[in-house]
């Protein structure tokens, strides 16, 4: 947190602190470099949504003439240049309402985990879909859509984006450091638990789109792979091969045939084949916990329990 406030500093007119009832001395130390701060009521149900938006109401107050907003996590810091270059190209792009830039990993080197990160983080150039926690967006744009939304507890931006996008805003990906993380992932079950909340979250932001929305969020296509590659397709050849005799090698082949087609993708994308291998491993066997966290979610929505954060940390 300290180095991502040091980052930003000398470049931002004004910064906003959102603490989510830390105790290791977080408050003080921001107090100390007359940086504002917000405290969340934890008597509230905690997101990241909830907690961007009320940082951007005191920000707004403070100051309401401001036109962009950087939002940025406390593990990240802000790349050189990064902000008059986001500021350049929405000024000259009035439709644009949100630009990223390459978010990168501090520490890809420390765990394999921390390497598949950095090849997360590594999105195409141009228009997109959607942005990560770290980007620049228009105020006029934020107030349009009421900001992010709080019920949603991870991927709120891409949340927030399908909505822009509805309004005819554009999302855009810029060719420019912007920030760097430390994801400081170094076991696999922290790998584990995070795939658990990204299939918590597709969950959420799939009955979120066919409920109010149209049915046409990216995340169906995520969700549906999910279910086939996980559940319906193994189930399917186990009942063919228990009721006709069929070889189980279909299975086999089947995920040999997705793992082979990955790592060619991504080799292309990065040209380091051991690493576009290892990709490729990870990626088929993330539709396991990813499946876990969508069954999470049903089960929560189903017996209206709380929706609360999957922690990886």
């Amino acid at each position: 947190m300290k180095r991502c406030l040091q980052s930003v500093l000398s470049q931002i007119d004004r910064i906003v602190y959102v603490d989510s009832g830390s105790s290791d001395g977080s408050v003080e130390y921001v107090e100390s470099i007359g940086v504002d701060v917000v405290r969340l009521d934890m008597r509230i149900p905690f997101s990241a949504g909830r907690a961007r938006n009320e940082g951007f109401q005191l920000l707004n107050k403070k100051n309401n003439k401001l036109k962009y907003i950087q939002f940025i996590d406390g593990d990240c810091e802000i790349c050189e240049g990064w902000l008059s270059f986001a500021y350049t190209y929405l000024e000259s792009n009035e439709s644009c309402a949100v630009v990223s830039g390459r978010r990168k990993e501090r520490f890809p080197e420390d765990s394999i985990y921390n390497t598949l990160c950095d090849i997360e983080w590594n999105t195409p150039i141009g228009e997109a879909k959607a942005c990560g926690g770290d980007f620049m967006i228009r105020k006029d744009a934020f107030q349009q859509v009421d900001g992010f939304n709080p019920e949603v507890l991870a991927s709120e931006e891409p949340e927030m984006c399908y909505r822009l996008r509805k309004k005819s805003w554009s999302i855009y990906r810029l060719h420019h450091p912007m920030t760097l993380h430390d994801a400081a992932m170094l076991r696999f079950s922290q790998w584990w638990k995070r795939y658990v909340r990204m299939g918590h979250s597709c969950g959420h932001m799939v009955s979120l789109s066919l409920s109010a929305y149209d049915g046409k969020s990216y995340f169906v296509k995520l969700y549906t792979s999910v279910w086939f590659w996980a559940l319906i397709f193994p189930f399917f050849v186990l009942i063919m091969a228990l009721s006709v005799n069929i070889n189980i090698l279909l299975l086999t082949i089947a995920y040999l045939v997705q793992f082979i087609r990955i790592s060619l993708h991504m080799y292309k994308q990065i040209g380091d084949a051991k690493i576009a291998i290892i990709y490729s491993f990870f990626n088929i066997i993330g539709k396991w916990p990813q499946l876990q966290g969508q069954l999470l979610f049903l089960k929560r929505r189903l017996f209206g329990q709380a929706y609360t954060i999957v922690e990886y940390s």
